[in-house]
């Protein structure tokens, strides 16, 4: 009899303690975000529709923390938190902050690889774009589960332009990647690589005459100002991946896993909608404002001739030939 109550009693305790180990495992998992900007942001915004739409897809509680305004450091440290799977589970991240794991990963941001925006979402849709993302994925153990973006990049500039001859020359501001110099060189203009919060002051001191950025670039950093006549080259459309932890992946769920790689194509496809629709609206309201002068630009198809060998060659060079060739097949 005493046998059995002590046995009694041991069953029970060992319940006990077994039950917290039961609470954690019903606990909603926590998930946690980080980015540059605040919640008014685009990115911010596509990253909201993600964790609502993991939650209506998971059909339970799932906890998120977003870490903003830089609180977490910037996108480069993002990336790499997340190929560690510490502090960030999921962000939206530059391609150029995964050259480091993929030789190819700028490519998708390059200059002058799309026709127009309906040639950018075909290429999206047809998820010509998935080596490159399986070779991060693999080699950075970050998963790329959608493609936000949609800003369209044009020049701003001190003087007007509106043919390549009148390009020639142009002293302009372009990003660090030798992609982005070697197109503009081929167009005739004068690029030069300088850090993005010193464009400003640049083109007032006449150290350069022009920049190149979407239309939230310019209203933000207030560019309009010292380069009022925007050109419409259209020469680059933005693609900004929403990155996913492949350590964190694997310890969830597998229809939570399921339910953030629905939800991460959704929100990509919003984030895309959401920004390129806003771009242009940003540029009709700063050139009603008279903060701006759109410049049509009429010779696009000449300047798209003038870079495409370099673009075939800067595909060869870092083993993208054959996406580029997908690509360029394509019939917007």
């Amino acid at each position: 009899m005493q046998r059995r109550a002590f046995l009694g009693v041991a069953g029970a305790a060992a319940g006990l303690l077994a039950a917290p180990n039961v609470l954690r495992a019903q606990a909603p998992v926590t998930l946690n975000g980080a980015s540059q900007f605040n919640d008014e942001h685009v990115f911010n915004r596509t990253m909201k529709r993600f964790q609502d739409l993991v939650v209506q897809y998971y059909g339970r509680p799932v906890n998120f923390v977003m870490h903003n305004n830089s609180s977490l450091g910037l996108e480069k440290q993002f990336f790499e938190y997340m190929s560690a799977g510490r502090a960030v589970d999921f962000a939206i991240v530059s391609p150029a902050h995964m050259s480091t794991f993929s030789r190819a990963a700028p490519y998708i941001d390059a200059p002058f690889l799309f026709r127009d925006l309906a040639h950018w979402n075909q290429v999206l849709d047809a998820d010509l774009f998935k080596p490159v993302a399986d070779e991060v994925e693999r080699r950075a153990r970050v998963s790329l589960i959608g493609y936000a973006g949609g800003g369209v990049r044009n020049i701003f500039s001190n003087r007007p332009a509106r043919t390549m001859a009148e390009l020639r020359g142009l002293r302009v501001r372009v990003q660090g990647a030798p992609i982005w110099s070697r197109t503009f060189q081929a167009i005739g203009m004068a690029p030069q690589v300088i850090a993005y919060n010193e464009v400003y002051n640049a083109i007032q001191n006449n150290v350069i005459e022009a920049g190149e950025n979407e239309a939230a670039g310019v209203e933000q950093m207030r560019f309009y100002e010292v380069g009022p006549n925007l050109i419409m080259t259209e020469h680059a459309i933005t693609i900004r991946p929403l990155c996913f932890s492949v350590q964190t992946m694997q310890r969830l769920p597998r229809e939570l896993q399921e339910a953030i790689r629905r939800a991460g194509r959704e929100a990509g496809t919003f984030g895309r909608q959401t920004e390129s629709s806003e771009d242009s609206q940003k540029i009709a309201a700063l050139e009603q404002a008279g903060r701006l002068r759109r410049v049509a630009f009429t010779e696009r198809a000449q300047m798209n001739a003038a870079v495409q060998p370099v673009m075939a060659a800067y595909a060869r060079e870092i083993d993208a030939e054959q996406i580029h060739n997908r690509i360029a097949s394509l019939t917007s």
